[in-house]
């Protein structure tokens, strides 16, 4: 438990100082590729594979425990490219941020529990209806603040009818851990590491649909950083492919990145597993009724067409 905890805690006070780097001068320098990384995920898989190796560029990592804080850097101009599910990136798109999808990965299956709404074990909770009156912890505009969205709008429960806490990962597990909350609405590694002490998925997106991963670059780096954001790209998809076929040797290094115990490393590829997929009319349709869910929610109200977010440019490897 020390040890979980421990690992949860540094991520956090990693994403406090990845907001600080947020708030330097953005730089044009076509030597350096500056990469924000979401608890260890692309870094450790891009060091398991040996895919960067004989990069004609140098790649400077930032760390963030959630997909806001590496929004956060990613448009500022502190970071020049990341990786964040679609929730959070439209969230931070309709929001103004100058951000562009340039490339998307997609659930290789559908696991489980990579995304639920967990509850303690011996919790009431067990279907959207259970949820009313209730506490619900998640972090805004993330992946499992859409999954909320999604139970609610499914079962036709006023928004209003659920009280939301909106608190990063860390502060939330502290505040599920300590019964402060009646459920939290998260996302692996963190759903892993609860389920592992007790607690259990009440709602789980596979009856919801898992979300898109996708490949953000900052509007300012695009084109003076082109061919390096393009190179990086062609190696993480390779990387992509190199892991599902060594989910051991990823969990590996993934423990090794992280400090999560290695059973957490490994049931968390086994919930995240993805493939590189291109944008295509479908996508675009996902990520517009996503950003639908955010504005029927009135967390919102920013109008910029979701079509203009993604930058096909890309898909050549060009």
């Amino acid at each position: 438990m020390g040890k979980v905890k421990a690992a949860i805690i540094g991520a956090a006070v990693v994403a406090a100082a990845g907001i600080a780097f947020a708030a330097t001068q953005f730089r044009h320098d076509d030597t350096v590729l500056r990469v924000a990384n979401q608890k260890g995920q692309v870094r450790a898989m891009m060091l398991a594979s040996g895919a960067l190796e004989g990069a004609p560029y140098r790649v400077e990592w930032s760390e963030f425990a959630a997909a806001q804080p590496l929004l956060e850097a990613v448009g500022s101009g502190a970071a020049d490219l990341g990786l964040a599910a679609d929730a959070p990136f439209i969230f931070a798109y309709l929001s103004g941020s100058p951000v562009k999808a340039i490339a998307v990965q997609a659930p290789a299956r559908q696991a489980p529990e990579a995304l639920a709404i967990i509850v303690k074990g011996d919790s009431p909770i067990r279907q959207p209806q259970d949820l009313i009156g209730r506490s619900v912890a998640t972090t805004r505009g993330s992946i499992g603040h859409h999954l909320l969205l999604q139970v609610l709008e499914r079962a036709k429960i006023p928004a209003d009818k659920v009280r939301v806490t909106f608190l990063p990962p860390g502060d939330a597990k502290a505040a599920f851990d300590s019964g402060a909350i009646d459920a939290w609405a998260t996302w692996t590694p963190y759903t892993n590491v609860a389920i592992k002490e007790g607690a259990r998925a009440a709602l789980d997106a596979r009856d919801y649909g898992l979300p898109l991963y996708i490949d953000i670059a900052n509007d300012d780096a695009i084109e003076p950083k082109r061919a390096l954001l393009a190179d990086f790209l062609a190696r993480e998809a390779k990387a992509v492919a190199w892991t599902r076929a060594n989910p051991d040797k990823f969990a590996a290094v993934l423990a090794k990145e992280t400090g999560l115990p290695l059973d957490i490393a490994r049931a968390s590829f086994d919930r995240s597993n993805r493939i590189s997929q291109p944008v295509d009319a479908a996508i675009v349709a996902h990520v517009r009724a996503i950003a639908g869910r955010y504005r029927h929610a009135g967390l919102i109200d920013v109008k910029r067409d979701v079509t203009d977010a993604f930058d096909i440019s890309f898909a050549d490897g060009k």
